[in-house]
C-alpha cells in the first residue's frame, strides 16, 4: 500500500525520528501494526500529569488522535491521505501516573471515510478510556517546494 505501510515501518523499527509534536507532547510511537489495527505502550511522563497525579484529558485525546492515525494508515491507499474530521473520548476510569497499553482498530471504511476506534487500558486490564474518530480521505497533496522552485 505504499507510504503508509513503509512509515509504520520505519515507526515500529526504530528507523524513523519522532517528529517535532511528537516530541514536544511525549506521545511516542507505536509498537505494532497490521492492516487494520495497531498497538503501542505508553509511560506517562510527570510534566504532563495533573497536580494530583491523574493524566489530563485532553492529553489523553492527543494520544487518541495519534494512534487512531496510525490505525488509518494501516488500510490508506497510496494516492490518499486523511484528515481527522471527528474526534470522541469516552472516560471510565481515573488515568494515573501509570503505563497505558493503547490499540486501534478500523471498524468500517468507505471511499471517503476511514471509522476507527482505540481502548486505553491500564497495566492490570482496565479499561479507562475509549475513542473513536472518523478520517476523511483526500487527495494526496504534490511535495512541498522551496522558495527557488514557486512558480
Amino acid at each position: 500500500m505504499g507510504w503508509a505501510h513503509d512509515r509504520l515501518n520505519e515507526i515500529v523499527g526504530g528507523t524513523v525520528d519522532a517528529p517535532p509534536v511528537v516530541r514536544t507532547l511525549k506521545l511516542g510511537l507505536a509498537d505494532a501494526w497490521g492492516e487494520g489495527w495497531v498497538r503501542k505502550h505508553w509511560e506517562p511522563d510527570p510534566a504532563i500529569l495533573n497536580g494530583d497525579g491523574s493524566l489530563f484529558g485532553g492529553y489523553i485525546a492527543a494520544l487518541a488522535d495519534q494512534v487512531l492515525a496510525f490505525a488509518a494508515m494501516t488500510v490508506a491507499q497510496d494516492d490518499r491521505h486523511f484528515r481527522t474530521i471527528s474526534l470522541q473520548v469516552q472516560f471510565f476510569k481515573i488515568g494515573r501516573a501509570a503505563p497505558l497499553d493503547l490499540e486501534a482498530r478500523v471498524v468500517a471504511q468507505t471511499r471517503q471515510l476511514i471509522s476507527v476506534e482505540a481502548d486505553f487500558r491500564r497495566p492490570d486490564g482496565d479499561l479507562i478510556a475509549r475513542a473513536t474518530a472518523q478520517q476523511v480521505l483526500v487527495a494526496q497533496a504534490p511535495p512541498a517546494r522551496g522558495p527557488s522552485e514557486r512558480a
